[in-house]
């Protein structure tokens, strides 16, 4: 076993032990061009996570996922169940965007993006710093025996911990509730909306454990996308790398200064890492490129007169002396895949209407036949009517084609039907001569007009009837 703590063993992880016990972490807190960077980008994330599902555009929320009846708005549009190739649009496009960033830039994500990092590193960790003191003292206090002191800094850390996680959550579940309706809720009884206050009570302890006590592991263990990122990345990334030319050998216990190369082995880059990993050995699945250890290390290169960039971001193709190459196969492929996403999108988003038309069969029977001396059948419809666009009053007027033709008389509450909301429902009946049915069954066409801009939706649907 290494005499020194940091020395990490070749077969474990740095955050466990012999036994295989959790060895909890805590990394010291550096300054430097990419923590200064890094510090501002959290922030100006963590604004748009709070403000955003608070803009609205044409009376609608900027974002949100509205599960309940099936819509997802962003920006002003809104998607629904019916929009399935828009929302694979979306989804597609993020998941290619990530695989190019991800083989240009490596895990930029993970350090730079994720919620998991932003959150922990820019409040998290800081309520720790400001109620337990530096990482000397916290993990002091952690070895420590429950007294007074560590009781009552214990309990003041998870109170902040806990104030954050709701603040958090409750903003977490204005995407999907709505901001305005959320905050008309919070001012209810909890039981009012059971549901929705053990959603926010599971999510908000879902936040806690997960930013408060869970942290690395999460990276290490439950991300996915740490766990295929190998697969997205070749010697042409860029990311985080130790140059081992300028760095090996290593200082050791008595070696003269001209005997070891740049790396004076302090261990500055492992005491920083908010993983546990040591970046001296290479590219490791833990890495999430924060950049904590290039800024350790510079400041050290600094103190001890050697140029920095000892870890810097690098690729491994530049490390070991050959050209980078920024435009290869794999980055060619998942360019390509974008553009033909972006085509799509557009093309689907030029071809829709401002309002999504559903047509389902009314409940109960499929058909009434009516006591009538014509003895004509009754086809119930329910007509969904959803606004895609600009949130606006709308007069829309239903009918059915070459209904003259076929006899069918068409009956609707109102028509022109003023749509108010962004989602309505209008029961349509249809009284027909069973002479016109082949084999019990007729395909007919609606037409949905939106007299607000002359635009004309088509559906076909069956009419029903007996068969004899």
């Amino acid at each position: 076993m290494s005499k020194n703590k940091f020395e990490l063993h070749e077969e474990r992880l740095g955050t466990t032990d012999e036994l295989g016990h959790r060895i909890f972490l805590f990394p010291e807190e550096v300054k430097g061009f990419w923590r200064k960077r890094r510090s501002l980008f959290y922030w100006f994330l963590i604004a748009i996570y709070l403000i955003l599902p608070w803009i609205y555009i044409g009376g609608k929320q900027s974002i949100k996922l509205d599960i309940a009846n099936r819509e997802f708005t962003f920006f002003s549009y809104s998607f629904f169940a019916s929009n399935a190739p828009l929302l694979l649009f979306l989804f597609l496009g993020f998941v290619f965007t990530i695989g190019f960033i991800t083989s240009i830039w490596g895990r930029v994500w993970c350090g730079w993006a994720c919620p998991q990092t932003v959150f922990i590193d820019t409040i998290y960790r800081k309520i720790e710093i400001l109620v337990e003191g530096n990482p000397r003292q916290r993990q002091k206090l952690d070895e420590a025996k429950w007294d007074f002191e560590k009781i009552w800094k214990r309990s003041l850390k998870w109170f902040l911990f806990t104030v954050v996680s709701l603040h958090i959550s409750h903003t977490f579940l204005g995407y999907f509730v709505g901001t305005h309706e959320l905050l008309a809720i919070s001012l209810q009884s909890p039981m009012a909306h059971k549901t929705l206050f053990f959603a926010m009570l599971i999510i908000t302890t879902i936040f806690l454990l997960d930013f408060g006590w869970f942290r690395e592991q999460f990276c290490i263990i439950a991300c996915p996308y740490g766990r295929f990122q190998s697969v997205m990345m070749d010697e042409n990334t860029m990311t985080v790398v130790y140059d081992e030319k300028r760095g090996e050998p290593r200082r050791q216990p008595g070696m003269k200064k001209e005997e070891h190369a740049d790396c004076v082995n302090c261990y500055a880059c492992v005491k920083a890492c908010p993983t546990g990993i040591d970046i001296r050995r290479g590219m490791q699945l833990e890495c999430i490129a924060c950049t904590n250890c290039i800024d350790a290390c510079d400041d050290i290169m600094e103190k001890t007169n050697r140029p920095k960039g000892l870890v810097r971001y690098d690729s491994l193709a530049n490390i070991e002396g050959n050209k980078a190459k920024i435009l290869r196969p794999r980055n060619m492929v998942y360019l390509s895949a974008i553009v033909v996403i972006i085509i799509g999108l557009i093309y689907s988003l030029n071809i829709s209407t401002d309002m999504n038309v559903t047509i389902l069969k009314g409940l109960g029977t499929p058909y009434t036949v009516m006591h009538n001396e014509e003895g004509q059948i009754l086809n119930h419809f329910q007509i969904t009517l959803d606004q895609s666009g600009e949130l606006k009053d709308r007069e829309v007027e239903i009918d059915v084609l070459e209904k003259e033709n076929l006899g069918i008389d068409l009956k609707v509450p109102r028509n022109p039907y003023l749509l108010k909301k962004n989602h309505a429902r209008v029961n349509v009946f249809l009284k027909f001569k069973k002479e016109i049915l082949e084999k019990g069954s007729k395909k007919i066409k609606f037409k949905v007009k939106d007299l607000s801009n002359n635009k004309e939706i088509i559906r076909e649907v069956s009419i029903v009837g007996p068969i004899n």
